[in-house]
Order: C-alpha cells, then structure tokens, then sequence
C-alpha cells in the first residue's frame, strides 16, 4: 500500500509513477483534478501566512 506521500508526490511530478500501475482515462483526469486541488490548497495556505504576516 502505498503512502499519501508518496501520492501526493507522483501528482506533483516530483517523483514518477509506477510503470506496473495501469493508467486509464478516468484515472488520468482524477490526478488531474487532485493536482489542481493540491496546488489550489498550497496556495491558499501561502496567502494566509502572508495576510497572517503582514497585517
């Protein structure tokens, strides 16, 4: 079983993913959309801590 971390990672393409893994449409676009939701939430979290900073 593989850990969040290492998910999080492979959706970042920070580290590659598994070649033995099969790959499908529907699977593509759900790592698609967790990307976008990671990136979404990191950004959020920088613009809080600058709000929480700087006022």
């Amino acid at each position: 079983m593989k850990s969040i971390w290492n998910q999080v990672l492979q959706y970042l393409f920070i580290r590659k993913r598994d070649k033995s893994e099969q790959l499908n449409t529907n699977t593509k676009l759900m790592h698609g959309m967790n990307r976008i939701s990671i990136l979404m939430f990191l950004i959020a979290i920088l613009v809080m801590l600058y709000r929480l900073i700087f006022r």
